[in-house]
């Protein structure tokens, strides 16, 4: 854990002049934590470990010293054949579109124009060759299609001066630990590997162990996490789309994000929401990938205002100022819950995260707490209370269960 100072600006952090006024043109009004105790070690070279909230601003921590070095080497254009000198490696192809679109965003002003290209699959291989001719300075990659380009002969690993692995929990949870490998195969020995992480399971942790040169680790639970507000609201069984349609209706909010677990979910809640007048979009891995970038698009720009979603927009989905996340069903994973609120609340925002459970989730949302080390209050909705018969279910404590009669073994006696 590092204690270096605070910068309160991004000049403190020793940006160039050229960065600072584009991160004032984009009202980046001051260093976010992540950021502030990040920037000035990956600026001096060094290794890294990184663990924040979700919406806590990594990106421009891993890119902002990435863009001024490129901007400082004595030949910034001395890209050549098709070889890269950054690599940014994520696990989603969403992630991978708003990672790129956030670097060239914040290179618009630097000179000699910086080259940046993402890769990803689920559309066309061939643009995404024509872009990598003639070299890139960086490119954000998913690992499946940057090695498709490798074995094409379309790019090459070998000139890479900055690895970043960013979401790695994500990445392994995915299953691209052999890709992952493969990849790491291809690289030069020295390098600057930085390594970004939400949450740190055994394998994110082993893998930062034989991949980093004695990293700087910087591990926050940032602040401006509190500016998102959760709660849970408990229901009766069968009611969770009415309860659901009563609170959009009656909040009235700007947008709403709603998460379910499966594909035939979403389009069966987008059904039932169409009658009783609400129209949503959804977002799930059978969509093509243009028609998902539509909907996204869409969403970001305020045209559609409910979008039910499946974990693949858990990740990566950066909405300016969504006021509400919602739950409709509990995800699988305890941290995949964190994931999900996280879309709200972004860069000290402020933002709800609502959880909407039933008989059937009660446990399974009490797990959730237990792993992520916070406890809700259950509240109802007024007009849809708990049946009197399941309340004692919903709020009391478990009761211990009673030991079945003659079953387990008896004490052996000592005295015999």
């Amino acid at each position: 854990m590092t204690d270096k100072t605070s910068p309160t600006t991004f000049a403190d952090l020793g940006l160039i002049p050229t960065l600072v006024e584009r991160l004032e043109e984009l009202e980046y009004s001051q260093p976010t934590s992540i950021q502030s105790h990040t920037i000035p070690y990956l600026l001096e070279g060094r290794d890294l470990v990184g663990g924040a909230n979700t919406g806590s601003g990594k990106t421009a921590a891993f890119s902002l010293p990435i863009l001024q070095k490129i901007y400082q080497q004595d030949k910034p254009n001395s890209r050549r054949g098709n070889t890269v000198s950054h690599l940014i490696l994520v696990p989603t192809r969403e992630l991978a579109s708003q990672v790129a679109y956030n670097v060239k965003s914040y290179s618009y002003h630097l000179r000699n124009e910086i080259k940046t290209v993402a890769v990803f699959g689920g559309v066309s291989v061939n643009p995404q060759m024509l872009a990598l001719r003639g070299g890139s300075d960086i490119v954000v990659a998913t690992p499946g299609r940057l090695l498709d380009l490798v074995s094409s002969n379309a790019i090459k690993l070998d000139q890479v001066q900055t690895l970043v692995l960013d979401e790695a929990d994500r990445m392994l949870s995915l299953g691209f630990t052999e890709e992952l490998n493969n990849i790491l195969a291809l690289l030069p020995e020295k390098k600057q590997t930085l390594l970004f992480s939400a949450t740190f399971p055994e394998k994110v942790t082993t893998l930062a162990q034989h991949l980093l040169n004695e990293p700087v680790e910087v591990q926050l639970q940032s602040a401006e996490a509190s500016t998102l507000v959760q709660r849970v609201f408990s229901v009766n069984k069968g009611q969770k789309t009415a309860v659901l349609a009563h609170l959009i209706k009656q909040h009235q909010w700007r947008q709403a994000l709603i998460f379910v677990n499966a594909k035939n979910s979403c389009n069966h809640l987008a059904q039932k929401l169409s009658k009783r007048g609400i129209t949503a979009e959804v977002f799930h891995g059978d969509k093509g990938q243009g028609a998902r970038t539509r909907v996204l698009e869409g969403f970001k720009s305020g045209d559609i205002q409910v979008l039910i979603a499946t974990d693949i927009a858990a990740r990566g989905l950066d909405i300016e100022k969504l006021p509400v996340v919602i739950n409709f069903d509990l995800p699988r994973s305890p941290a995949d819950y964190m994931h999900r609120i996280g879309r709200s609340g972004r860069a000290g925002e402020v933002g709800l995260g609502l959880s909407l459970i039933d008989y059937d989730d009660y446990h399974h949302f009490k797990v959730i707490e237990k792993k992520n080390k916070f406890r809700l209050e259950r509240e109802q909705v007024a007009g849809f209370e708990v049946d009197d018969d399941q309340s004692e279910a919903y709020f009391a404590p478990m009761k211990p269960r009673a030991k079945p009669a003659g079953t387990g073994k008896k004490k052996k006696n000592r005295n015999q």
